[in-house]
């Protein structure tokens, strides 16, 4: 795909996670299976601890509010007699994070939970985040040459923090200089990135976004932001209008930074 330069404004380079940094495979085939096949086993094993409880009682209310979509699975509340009740209600729990997983849903109230089961398997190194090869050594670049660097995902910054601090090229938050999430805007929404511009203290037109999705690349435009769509193996098609009109790159390493002559 050759060189892309980076216009001379930018001061802050913004990096989507999925099909970005990391391969697609690593969250669709690692990381949400492993909360598919061990959430009943989790809940059993910290049911008693606050934080279970706290992230069991952000998914009850969710299912509250999620009553009138079809499917949806209710979590009843705990009365306390006995065994086969406690069962019921984490088999409930599980029922419904299978559901919202299903839905492709991203609630906080399960991305809460997902956070922390993903934080237990990564501090027992069941998980290691996958990085593409080329990320690592782009950034460090980037760094050098004066660039600050964010990331913007979709997953909790919990999660973000566990992928790059248990990686598969060792710890390496000290590369980023801050994380977003959705709790800033979702990324599909312009305004998000005028949020995440004001919150690191500079323009729009100062951050060159990368991401592999062209719907947020396309909100990340409207508010004036520059933007380049990332292609890595396994990533959804483009297409042809999306490929002649985005600018485009396969590897970290085709960026070309002005500053760094």
């Amino acid at each position: 795909m050759g060189v892309l330069p980076v216009p001379a404004e930018v001061r802050a380079i913004l990096l989507d996670i999925e099909g970005t940094t990391t391969p697609i495979a690593f969250v669709q085939e690692t990381l949400f299976p492993y909360i598919k096949d061990n959430v009943k086993e989790y809940l059993r094993a910290h049911w008693e601890e606050e934080e279970c409880q706290r992230d069991v009682g952000l998914l009850r209310k969710q299912a509250q509010e999620d009553s009138s979509l079809d499917g949806a699975v209710p979590i009843p509340l705990e009365s306390g007699s006995g065994e086969e009740e406690l069962e019921r209600v984490i088999q409930a729990v599980v029922d419904n994070v299978h559901w919202q997983m299903s839905m492709d849903r991203k609630t906080t109230a399960l991305k809460q939970l997902q956070g922390h089961m993903w934080r237990a398997a990564y501090a027992t190194g069941l998980v290691k985040g996958e990085i593409f090869e080329d990320v690592v050594p782009a950034i460090r670049k980037w760094r050098e040459a004066g660039m600050k660097v964010y990331i913007y995902s979709s997953g909790s910054i919990e999660a973000q923090k566990l992928l790059f601090g248990y990686s598969t090229e060792g710890d390496i938050l000290e590369l980023f200089d801050g994380h977003f999430d959705t709790k800033i805007g979702p990324k599909v929404e312009s305004e998000s990135y005028r949020r995440i511009a004001a919150s690191i203290g500079c323009a729009t037109n100062n951050i060159l976004f990368l991401t592999d999705i062209p719907r947020e690349a396309n909100a990340a435009e409207e508010a004036d932001t520059h933007v380049a769509v990332v292609i890595r193996p396994g990533n959804a098609g483009l297409t042809d209008d999306e490929k002649s009109y985005y600018s485009l790159i396969s590897s970290f390493t085709e960026l070309f930074l002005p500053s760094s002559t």
